[in-house]
């Protein structure tokens, strides 16, 4: 060879090599191969294999717990019938009240006796019936402050499984507390105490249920964490059957939890997501290899290894990417703030989950001027919400999270303006019923697909506090919900309707995330986002 064409050579070589070529081996092994958690589970480990089915169906049965202490208020809050006592006729005092409130005094007694709820053992009737609803609204207010402290914890401090522990411990004690309260201000505190643990479940539940599964597998798995608490709604009409005391209702409730803390929770696995970004890669490495394991794959390759999304873009020296552990680092919603991107995601989010929240649950709480049996309806209340998850969880990975968010909420608002100026009248009354159906179908598909949202939304560093802080706003709308629901006529269904179509409207603002990846930096977030903009300007 010629030093001409030796020189021309070395002009057309290029002068950075790509990153592989820096990262060094010793004794001819095969190159450092970098993969973030979706990489890994989707080359090595399954997306959705035993290991993870195992661990998602333990994680949800959390789910079943929320249900059962905070929908307990509808069996032990509930006003009783009543029966005349011997030797009167329970005439009406003609004051023209309604209930026992228009009875003379004496003349009447509680079905059940005064064990049989709070209503009949305070006397929270006639001028004291208000006191029904503040515990209700309270119980929201301690589940809106849990929500967020108890999303920041798990993504900073405890973790997802720790935080998941700490609320079921504080359910178990503040419930049991509740079951012996002496007085009704008493068991306010204690419903509001308890209101602060339940919030902090739902939120801790989903992420660790969902964020070891891969990318393709997430929506439908996410959507299905639902049925669980529909599932508990459902057993919890069953145990309020058995148990006819409010106070032994309360007991009875929280014995799951407790049998849930002793035989389930130690069998759960901390989230490798939570680890990788706390800097203990070792550990987030053990446990993608015992997914890979227990999924029947083959052990993983000692040259992979697992990284966060900005690491695995940057890191060139083969010595930084030993499993070492790094400067653990908090985050706080005030990172998520800072971000304009981040900020935007987080204040539309807040939005529809308090539009959703007033939707959903001011539909529900009108089914009980139904008047029919309790137990049953609260029965057939969840079960009628079943198809609603099916449906979504099919569509959620064909049409898209914003297409079908946008579209369960305009299902929903729709029916609810159509229901509002229905008249109450004969078979009228029966259209507006089944609208308000049909409306709690469409908004329970979109309380679901929030979940799912959420999480694909924001990053692993700051996922938890996001979701926390949604659904503080969503838990102020249940605070409001019972102001809405005692206006006569079809004004609350024209509020519940324009909530419905606002909330679709404001979905539009938001990227659609199907089959993207879950970054766990901010900065990862956004490096997507940028390259998104750029090559649409392209």
């Amino acid at each position: 060879m010629s030093s001409h064409t030796k020189v021309l050579d070395d002009l057309q070589q290029p002068l950075l090599l790509p990153v592989e070529a820096y990262i060094t081996t010793e004794h001819d092994q095969p190159p450092i191969e970098l993969l973030s958690v979706d990489e890994m589970l989707t080359k090595y480990c399954d997306e959705f294999g035993i290991w993870q089915f195992r661990h998602f169906v333990l994680t949800c049965m959390a789910w079943a717990l929320d249900a059962f202490h905070t929908m307990v208020m509808i069996f032990s809050d509930r006003e009783p019938g009543w029966i005349c006592e011997p030797g009167f006729t329970c005439a009406w005092d003609g004051s023209g009240k309604q209930g026992v409130c228009g009875l003379q005094p004496g003349s009447w007694q509680w079905e059940g006796g005064k064990a049989s709820s709070t209503v009949a053992e305070w006397g929270l009737v006639c001028e004291q019936k208000y006191k029904v609803g503040l515990v209700q609204a309270l119980f929201f207010v301690g589940s809106m402050i849990g929500s967020g402290i108890f999303g920041h914890l798990s993504d900073s401090k405890f973790g997802r499984k720790g935080a998941l522990m700490i609320v079921c411990v504080l359910n178990v004690i503040f419930a049991l507390l509740t079951s012996v309260s002496p007085n009704y201000w008493t068991y306010v505190l204690l419903r509001l105490l308890n209101g602060f643990s339940s919030g902090g479940v739902g939120v801790c539940a989903f992420v660790l249920a969902t964020e070891p599964v891969g990318p393709s597998k997430r929506g439908i798995a996410g959507m299905s964490t639902f049925y669980f608490f529909s599932g508990g709604i459902a057993l919890l009409s069953g145990i309020a059957y058995i148990f006819q005391s409010w106070r032994s209702l309360y007991v009875a409730s929280s014995i799951p939890s407790i049998l849930f803390l002793i035989f389930i929770l130690p069998f759960i696995s901390e989230s490798p997501r939570w680890y990788l970004v706390q800097g203990k890669t070792e550990q987030a490495m053990n446990i993608m290899r015992n997914i890979a394991k227990a999924n029947g794959k083959q052990p993983l390759p000692d040259n992979v290894y697992i990284f966060l999304d900005e690491e695995a873009k940057s890191t060139t020296n083969h010595k930084e990417m030993k499993n070492e552990t790094k400067e653990n680092v908090t985050w706080s919603v005030l990172d998520v703030i800072k971000s304009p991107l981040m900020r935007k995601r987080l204040f539309l989010l807040m939005i529809i989950n308090f539009t959703c929240s007033v939707v959903y649950y001011g539909l529900n709480l009108n089914v009980v001027n139904l008047k029919t049996n309790l137990n049953l309806n609260v029965l057939l209340n969840s079960a009628a919400e079943m198809p609603a998850y099916l449906l979504t969880a099919i569509l959620i990975d064909r049409l898209g999270r914003k297409p079908l968010g946008v579209g369960t909420q305009w299902f929903s608002g729709m029916f609810c303006i159509i229901g509002s100026v229905m008249g109450i009248q004969g078979s009228w009354k029966v259209v507006r019923m089944a609208c308000g159906v049909l409306g709690i179908f469409g908004m329970a598909g979109t309380y679901n697909l929030l979940y799912i949202y959420a999480m694909e939304l924001f990053p692993t560093v700051v996922r938890n506090t996001a979701l926390g802080c949604s659904r503080q706003v969503g838990q102020l709308g249940n605070i409001l919900v019972p102001f809405v629901v005692v206006m006569d006529g079809g004004i609350p269904f024209m509020v519940f309707g324009a909530c419905g179509i606002l909330g679709g409207i404001l979905m539009f603002s938001l990227p659609e995330t199907l089959n993207k990846p879950l970054y766990d930096t901010i900065s990862g977030s956004i490096y997507d986002e940028e390259n998104k903009l750029s090559s649409i300007d392209a």
